[in-house]
């Protein structure tokens, strides 16, 4: 898909993985929806993109939300042909703990966001895709969402967690599949240890030594490398169906 004609949606977009995308779209020439619960930095990013971007707040679990986002996206852009789906949430909790059992309420709370908000955007947006006009190579979308390494590698306290972005992993062949027929390509991308803002309150040594951990390179990944493989997939139309990993080759260990 070319990135000249893309109208994105990047849901999480005020911040950390989902600002990198939504920047590195529109520099390319896009433009982008940004959608977020942060009311403050979604705005002010929004205004240093200028006329490429909208900041749309809302709820990624509420229906009526994301209508409304998509209203005025289609007001102002008159169409949407991609969604970037990096809104998430992450607790660390163990199942049977010193003082308790690990709370039903934080657990939900997880795969709510993470896992039914990522279906929800999925669902409401793939409705109005599956309208566009199909460009030369018959594509009419193409979704991209944020799984973990965690599916895979998940550690002791990341129950919640993991259970959400494996969902996330296992969702996205069968709905490729789906919506193949209209031309609606959808990957995942599982990103290994990246500075995001659960990172920030980490002193510079305990972020380093994660770093560490890395094989190659040996450092956290950078946000703009994941919006470098955002794009990517957005341009290489063979890409469906998949879970990329971008983890630099770690492997966490159980604890």
């Amino acid at each position: 898909m070319n990135l000249h004609e893309l109208v994105a949606v990047v849901s999480g977009g005020a911040s950390g993985l989902g600002e990198a995308t939504a920047r590195s779209i529109s520099e390319r020439g896009g433009k982008v929806v940004l959608v977020d619960r942060d009311r403050q930095k979604g705005t002010a990013l929004a205004e240093q993109i200028g006329s490429q971007a909208i900041f749309c707040e809302a709820d990624v679990t509420s229906e009526q939300d994301i209508r409304s986002m998509l209203d005025r996206a289609y007001e102002v852009f008159g169409r949407v042909n991609a969604l970037v789906n990096c809104a998430g949430v992450v607790i660390g909790e163990k199942v049977v703990g010193r003082d308790q059992v690990h709370d039903f309420v934080s657990f939900k709370k997880v795969m709510d966001v993470n896992v039914m908000g990522t279906f929800n955007m999925i669902r409401l947006i793939s409705e109005k895709m599956q309208q566009n006009e199909p460009n030369a190579l018959g594509e009419r979308g193409v979704i991209i969402n944020t799984s973990s390494i965690a599916a895979f590698d998940g550690q002791i306290g990341q129950a919640a967690y993991s259970a959400s972005k494996g969902a996330v992993a296992s969702m996205t062949l069968p709905i490729s599949r789906e919506l193949a027929r209209y031309g609606i390509r959808v990957m995942a991308i599982a990103p290994g240890l990246f500075e995001t803002p659960m990172f920030e309150q980490l002193p510079e040594s305990a972020r380093e030594a994660l770093g560490q951990q890395t094989p190659f390179p040996k450092r956290l990944g950078q946000p703009a490398e994941f919006a470098q493989l955002v794009l990517s997939i957005v341009e290489n139309t063979m890409l469906n169906g998949e879970v990329i990993r971008l983890d630099g080759a770690i492997r966490m260990q159980p604890k």
